[in-house]
Formats: structure tokens, sequence, C-alpha cells
């Protein structure tokens, strides 16, 4: 029997407000094994965690409860306590009280009540815990950035000038992201490339960072501190260690007529193009959907024209196999699809846009110079209408739109209307919206600047229809304040398409194995206290993958994201996770179900002799785990048919002697 010892905290009125802590600990001191029972206040506080250790040599405590708050939050700090009290840190159980009892109690009888029960469920599991001894693991000194968008850029630089290696990985020909294509920024009005470019420049010359651009990953193995990744890279049909950038082939390919996915197919490029002037690598990319030479052998201009000799048609997808330590996600958003929002006729007219196609527009590099023009007939629009939360806050549409709000709508439709009164006065601008958000650091002022200095006209309602008639766009809508129904003549319609998740953020949450909201953004570790990491160790969270965010935002996780990197690569080794599976070689058939269901790849299958009857040697076939890839998920123990999978520190005895506690 143990010698436990039961410390029941008060959270301030967090849980004594609801619980009788003083009658908790007064029952729980007659439970089997407890010789010291206690309250404090605050025991997560150094005065609590000092009655802890004196409690721990005066009663030579082997094991303790605290009843607080969830394990997610303190259970570290109770374990760090116990070890230096000289009591191995995981026989440590917290019963979450708060939580699971006060918080959603009001009655406090029936909370104290619930309370007893949880502190003697963790009492029952202590008995039957034992001393747990992590493992130690090396780490690579090197980490994955899987992204090239202003977060993964941020991030590699921030580790690289750390002096660790970093390798991003982008899809794109060229890193850059979605800041690329923006015109100007918000508040500041500061032009986006004049910001990125030079971060772009910085990751191409810095001697830590390698740049794998138009590629992916396509398998990811291991564990934190040594994860092996393949990555495939995809052919462009260019040797990129010869060409120069020069540009002469994309001017003479006769493919003219490809659609320019960097200008959202506003406008058209060649077969073989290089995506913008800055871009990084400056390589160019033979599209092979509509190359005349790679679909039917005929044509081969561009490598006739190429004098670098760079123009490679044979060459073929390669895959590359690396080691990192660690992993950083910044896989970026998209504006969501329009074409379930018809009702914006947005698939019917070609001056109704979304606002990064009207972002292209103004661009000066964009398909019309940076000239205004309608995308029908390049005439000058004189009147405008921006519709706010297209797809966002869309609770009664869920099936076609998003749920919550995307954040920077807002911000950039204000920073469009300003702009667009700014260089063009004679037009008339019209923003209908639900509510204004401006939370950042001096977002209001800039909202206030486009209605009081601008003159933009915002009307607060909803807009119902777009109406195609001639040459105008007849816009439906409500004016909930002035109490009537609006409709006006535009000559263009901009709609504030919701953000979502890449498309490429599902399949590497799984190769990852990293949690996903049912929104498919990453989950953070603790919304609080770990923001930028994820629940699986070793992988990191960077930008809008997270959540939709802004630029100065995105900057900021990317720091912090790269800060936790740079902590986890400084070190030389890793100590594991003890809670894990093992296999009880006697009982295990080998039928490989533990194995199936493995999401880390932790179970492998080996031979083994056993002595049989009459000094018999037997061969069978059981489990092995590999502990420093376990994670202690338990999903084998589940899917064991025989019970020989169990899992350290959960193991069946011990959920069995808790339910049986509660039972009591």
């Amino acid at each position: 029997m143990q010698r436990i010892g039961v410390f029941v905290c008060w959270c301030g009125s967090n849980i004594a407000g609801t619980v009788d802590v003083v009658k908790v600990a007064e029952a729980l001191k007659n439970e089997p094994g407890v010789v010291h029972s206690a309250n404090y206040q605050y025991m997560c506080s150094q005065a609590g965690q000092e009655l802890i250790k004196q409690a721990i040599k005066e009663h030579n405590l082997t094991g303790i409860v605290v009843c607080s708050c969830s394990p997610r939050m303190h259970e570290q700090t109770f374990r760090k306590t116990a070890a230096a009290a000289g009591l191995n840190p995981y026989m440590v159980e917290i019963a979450n009280i708060r939580e699971q009892c006060s918080w959603i109690h009001k009655d406090m009888a029936e909370g104290t009540e619930k309370a007893i029960v949880l502190g003697r469920t963790a009492i029952a599991k202590v008995n039957l815990n034992a001393p747990l001894t992590p493992g130690e693991s090396p780490v690579t000194k090197r980490a994955l950035v899987i992204g090239g968008g202003i977060a993964g850029i941020q991030t590699a630089l921030d580790i690289a000038d750390a002096g660790f290696e970093v390798d991003i990985v982008e899809k794109k020909p060229t890193i850059g992201g979605k800041m690329a294509q923006i015109d100007k920024t918000f508040p500041t009005l500061d032009c986006a490339a004049c910001i990125l470019t030079p971060k772009m420049v910085d990751v191409a010359q810095h001697e830590k960072i390698k740049i794998y651009s138009y590629s992916e990953v396509v398998d990811v193995k291991g564990f934190v501190g040594n994860f092996d990744v393949t990555i495939k890279r995809k052919a462009r049909y260019v040797k990129e260690d010869v060409c120069t950038g020069c540009g002469l082939c994309t001017e003479k390919c006769p493919m003219k007529k490809v659609p320019n996915d960097f200008n959202l197919g506003m406008d058209n490029k060649r077969a073989i193009y290089i995506p913008f002037a800055q871009a990084v690598p400056k390589v160019a990319t033979i599209d092979a959907d509509y190359c005349n030479m790679l679909k039917n052998g005929k044509c081969g201009v561009c490598a006739k024209v190429c004098t670098a000799n760079a123009i490679d048609y044979t060459q073929k997808d390669e895959f590359v196999e690396e080691k990192y330590g660690a992993i950083v996600a910044a896989t970026g958003f998209n504006p969501i699809s329009m074409d379930k929002f018809d009702e914006y006729a947005y698939s019917q007219s070609k001056d109704v846009i979304t606002s990064l196609e009207f972002e292209r527009l103004m661009n000066a590099a964009g398909p019309t110079a940076g000239k205004l023009l309608r995308p029908s007939d390049g005439k000058h629009p004189h009147t405008l209408v921006f519709v706010q939360c297209v797809g966002s806050r869309c609770a009664s549409c869920a099936e076609k739109g998003k749920e919550y709000c995307s954040k920077i709508c807002c911000m950039y439709t204000a920073k469009h209307a300003m702009l667009t009164r700014d260089k063009y006065p004679d037009t008339d601008v019209y923003v209908f919206y639900i509510d204004v958000r401006t939370p950042g650091k001096q977002f209001d002022e800039f909202y206030r600047r486009a209605v009081e200095e601008y003159g933009v006209h915002y009307i607060k309602g909803m807009v119902g229809k777009v109406s195609p008639e001639g040459e105008k766009l007849i816009v439906q809508g409500s004016d909930l304040i002035a109490n009537k129904q609006l409709k006006i003549e535009a000559d263009l319609v901009v709609l504030a398409a919701a953000i979502e998740p890449d498309k490429s953020a599902r399949p590497l949450a799984t190769m990852l194995t990293a949690s996903m909201d049912t929104n498919d953004f990453f989950t953070e570790a603790h919304p609080k206290l770990r923001p930028v990491e994820s629940p699986t160790a070793g992988v990191f969270l960077s930008g809008a993958c997270q959540g939709p965010k802004d630029f100065p935002e995105t900057v900021s996780q990317a720091g912090a994201a790269a800060s936790k990197v740079i902590g986890l690569l400084s070190k030389d080794k890793l100590t594991g996770n003890p809670c894990v599976a093992h296999s009880d070689e006697m009982m295990c058939n080998g039928c490989s179900s533990c194995e199936k269901v493995c999401p880390y790849g932790a179970i492998t299958y080996a031979d083994k002799e056993f002595r049989g009857p009459n000094r018999t040697t037997l061969i069978r076939r059981v489990a092995q785990v590999n502990e420093a890839i376990c994670q202690g998920c338990g999903c084998c123990t589940v899917a064991c048919p025989s019970g020989a999978m169990d899992l350290k520190g959960f193991a069946s005895k011990q959920i069995m002697a808790e339910v049986d506690a509660i039972c009591k």
C-alpha cells in the first residue's frame, strides 16, 4: 500500500465557490493509503508547492493526489514539485475538480460530493501506480518549415539566425505566399512587396536555409527530435541550378493563353513562366498541362532560345529524404470558393469579383498595371459596392460558408475603399456590413478615416441579391439603421470572401498526426499557455494555418514558433514520455491488430523463441513497441483482443480501480 498525500486547492473562488474544500480534504483523509490530507488557497503558488514538498518529506509520501484544475494546466508544475522533493514525478495524480466539478455545478452539496468522488478515484489509481523512468533520444539539429508564405519565411529566418539549419518546402514555384499578391497592407498602407521582398532575398541568401520550391511533403515518420520526412520535388522541366531567370524563354513561348494563377486567372501567362518579377527562386517553370513539347513533342522554342541550356524536357519528379528535429506547419489560407453564392452573381458577371482579385487589379504588377478597370469591358468603374462577410459568420448556411469570423475582412475592405477614393476621387464607394470589427492596434482609427476623411458610405445591412442588367449591376440590400430597402446601380461589386485553411492542411495534419478543429485549422496544444505548439510533440504552428490572422499577428506567431523550435533544437537529448505501451509477450498472439491502429507506427513484430511443453522450442510472432516513437495514446490497448497490450501509467487494472472507486 502506498503512503499518499492529498492536497485540495481552493483556486480562489473558482473551486471554493462551489465546493466545500475543507469537507473534501476531511473525507479523503479516510481513503485507503492516505496518510496526509490538506487544503490550501492556491496549490500552484510557490507557497502551495512548498507545502507539498514539506508534506512529502515529513510523512514519507510515496504518492500524491492534487485536487485542482485540469492536468493540462498544472500537471507538469506538480510533477516538478514532487521531483524536487525526491518523489518520482509519475506518482502524481490530478483530480480535476475545477473543470469537471465546480465550473459545471451550482449546488455546493452536489459539487462537494462529486469532488470527493473524483478525489477518491485519483487515490485508487495512485495506489496502483509504479515509478516510471523516461527514456532519452538524440535531437537532429535541423528544422523543417512547411509553407513559404510570410509565416514560413519569418519562422525560417528566426531559426536560421539562431544558427540552426532550416529547410522550407513550398508547393508553388516561388516563396512569398499570399502577401506577394497583396498591393498595400493595413493600417499603414505600406507596399506589401517592399516589406516582403527583402525577406525573400534574405531567405535565398541565408547560408543556413535551403528552399525546396515546387515541392511538397509526402510522408512523415518518426518522433520529436527525429523526424524522417520524404519531400517530393515536382519536375519543373528547368534545371534550377542552371537557369539564370533572364525570362527570354517566357517571352518567346508561343503558348500564350495559359490562365495566370498568380493573377487569379484574370489574365494569361505563357506555358513556361516565372510567377512574378521578385520570385525566389527566380527560375522558370513549364506548365506540363499546356506545353506542346511535353504534350505532343512539337515545339521546343524555349530550349532553342535558352542560352544557359537550362531546359530539360526529360526531367522527372524526385523524392528527397531528410531528417529533422522539429517541424513547423505554415500552410496558410485561401479565400473560399464563390460557386455556392450565386445570389451575388459571381458566376454570371465578370464585374463581380473577390477582394483578392480586387487586390490584383489595384497592384501595379497586376493584370491591368494598377489601373482600376472593369474586367468585362476595361472601362473605369464609377460606383463600387463592397459586400462584407460573404461566407463568414454564416451560421444559417454552414453547408456553403463558415460559421467563424474571418477577422481580416473589415480591415482590408476599409483599405480597398480608401485606396479607391484616394486614387479615383470621382468614384462612389459603398460598404454593406453586419458589424465592423477593428480589434488591432490603430485599426479603429483606420476605419474611421475611411468614413470621415475619404467619404466611404458604410451601410449596416446585408445584400440580398446582385443582378446584372446591361452594363450595370443592380445591388439590392437593406439599410437597418434607416430601416429601408436599397437598390444601387453599381459598376463593380467586390465580395469580401471568407478565408479557410489551405487544402493541403488536412492531409498534412494526418501525416504529422496533428490535431485539427472542425474547420480544418490546426489545433494548438493549449490556447493560452501553448498557443504555437501542436499537441504532437515537435510539431509547431505558424500563421493562418491555426486561424485567420493579419500580417502583424502572423509575423508575431512566426517568431514565437521559431523560439520554441530553437529551444528544442538547442538540446542534445530529449526526455521521452514514459507512459507508453508495452506488450506482454506471453499473451500476444501476433494478430497485428495493434500495429494497424497505431497512428505513430511505433509497433512492429518479431519472431521470438519460447520454451514449450516438454522443453520444446516454439517460435511465436509477438508485438514490440518502440518507446521512443510511442506517444501513449492507448489505441493499441483497446484494439488488442488478447489483452497483451497495456499502457504504463494507465494500465487496465488502474482504470478499473478508478471505475470501482466511482461506483463505491
